[in-house]
């Protein structure tokens, strides 16, 4: 007699495959008390938006053969999926970070930091109307340059001034306006690349403008530039190699110089200074930067550079120089597309007005108060934060305090170091230190407020002159955050936005 097909005996704890159609509808989970909350913060079409792609990634699962235990599609369980996926879709992209790479103008973290005075400008122009094209005297339209050119024109020496969004734009549109489809001669030393492999040859061609070069890589003469001017030939232009330097055997012209052979032919000469300083620094113990008024002073037609650089204001391009030539390059119709909104404006007008009080510059613009700190004052920072962030990590990590050298960054000063002081952190044990490190690293990435420092020589340094007094219980409320126990593991992972 034929036996009987059995059923194969069943695990002790398995779970049954959950058909697709049981999961609940989309209305009945927007009716749930559980969805009240996110239908009050974040609206019923994002809300419903998210039920659908987390019912819909449930499916797939389903389909796939994976099963799912009814408490993972229970209510509260889609509810705190269904949250999760807003708080991702509603949380801001762009985020503070504590910057403590030792980079202070740091490009990828935005370079100069505003100081109060151009925040609250900027806050009224964003809650308010304002004059930004209107002229209070007359009536009548009024030229946003006006806003900030007497100022800048006062710093600088120039004659008239235009401002664009930053200075790779104010190249572009220098060379566009006055030598389009001529020669502009270079020498090759101050061919640079800028960050993102944006580079001087190139945005001559986009000007319509045909290089030149001149001398060798380390070693330029007058007499190279002399050679070089043709029938064809619009202007000389000098390069500020703020971003690198070449020691040893070397040679460059003066800007002087280079003004005395342009002009001797009827040529401009052109200066990108890049980051570009309004002041000496040599004032506060920094190295020499040549500064705006000096290129002016060398006899220059026009010189372009950075508002948020070495000025410490905003992201902006600024020319100056020679009251006709600016007026021409203000006509170019490229300068409309150019040409910086009122946030801008209303950022970099009170930086400028910082430098009208010279004797106060280094307390009220960032920059410069970041570039000034004491190494003394970083020390301490340094000795109080040691114990409490090994406190934190636990007997797996060594933190020591360390002697450590900032740097300036976005192609100022490429050579030059500030004394600093900060924290050195590396694996108890050498097992593994890199990859430990790594992960470290990341932990700091992914708390609230991100803390960004830099991997070196098998250790995490976090270079602490960018961390000023005022931020510094927000940096300690965190280090809990990095302890290995549960219950901080659970508050970090609720913490990220």
């Amino acid at each position: 007699m034929p036996r009987l097909p059995v059923a194969a005996p069943t695990a002790p704890h398995a779970t049954a495959p959950l058909d697709p159609a049981r999961l609940p509808s989309v209305d009945r989970l927007l009716q749930s008390a559980a969805l009240q909350p996110l239908l009050a913060d974040y609206g019923r079409i994002a809300t419903t938006d998210a039920v659908r792609q987390v019912l819909e990634e449930l499916r797939q699962q389903l389909r796939a053969g994976t099963a799912l235990a009814p408490e993972a599609v229970a209510t509260a369980a889609l509810a705190a999926q269904i949250s999760r996926q807003l708080g991702q879709l509603f949380a801001p992209r762009l985020r503070s970070v504590y910057n403590l790479t030792g980079t202070v103008l740091h490009t990828n973290l935005g370079r100069a930091l505003l100081p109060q005075a151009a925040v609250d400008a900027v806050v009224q122009a964003l809650t308010t109307p304002a004059n930004l094209e209107y002229d209070l005297a007359t009536g009548g339209r009024g030229d946003r340059d006006d806003l900030v050119e007497a100022l800048i024109c006062r710093l600088t020496g120039a004659e008239a001034a235009t401002v664009v969004n930053n200075n790779a734009a104010a190249v572009l549109l220098t060379l566009s306006t006055l030598a389009s489809g001529k020669e502009v001669v270079v020498s090759r030393g101050e061919l640079v690349e800028i960050g993102g492999a944006f580079r001087i040859p190139d945005i001559m061609g986009r000007a319509g403008c045909k290089l030149v070069e001149v001398g060798t890589t380390n070693r330029t003469h007058a007499r190279d530039y002399e050679g070089a001017i043709t029938a064809d030939t619009a202007l000389l232009m000098k390069v500020h190699t703020s971003n690198y330097a070449i020691q040893g055997f070397t040679k460059s012209v003066p800007d002087a110089e280079v003004t005395t052979i342009a002009h001797a032919k009827d040529l401009q000469m052109v200066v990108d200074l890049g980051s570009g300083t309004l002041v000496d620094l040599r004032q506060w113990g920094l190295p020499h930067e040549v500064t705006v008024r000096e290129t002016i002073d060398a006899g220059a037609d026009v010189v372009t550079f950075s508002g948020d650089k070495l000025l410490g204001g905003p992201q902006a391009g600024i020319i100056v120089g020679k009251k006709e030539l600016i007026a021409k390059i203000k006509k170019h119709p490229m300068k409309r597309a150019l040409r910086v909104g009122k946030l801008t404006l209303a950022a970099l007008e009170p930086t400028l007005r910082l430098y009208l009080h010279p004797e106060a510059l280094a307390q009220n613009l960032t920059t410069l108060r970041l570039f000034t700190r004491p190494q003394a004052d970083m020390r301490a920072q340094a000795e109080q934060l040691a114990p409490m962030l090994q406190h934190a990590l636990g007997a797996s990590w060594t933190v020591d305090t360390a002697e450590l050298h900032s740097q300036i960054g976005s192609g100022a000063l490429p050579v030059d170091n500030l004394p600093s002081w900060g924290l050195q952190i590396y694996p108890a044990s050498g097992k593994q230190a890199g990859r430990q490190l790594q992960q470290l690293e990341a932990r700091l990435r992914a708390l609230p407020r991100p803390i960004i420092g830099r991997l070196h020589d098998d250790a995490l340094w976090l270079d602490l002159r960018c961390l000023e007094a005022g931020a510094l219980d927000g940096f300690i409320a965190q280090f809990f955050l990095l302890r290995t126990d549960g219950a901080a593991q659970a508050h970090m992972t609720d913490a990220q936005p």
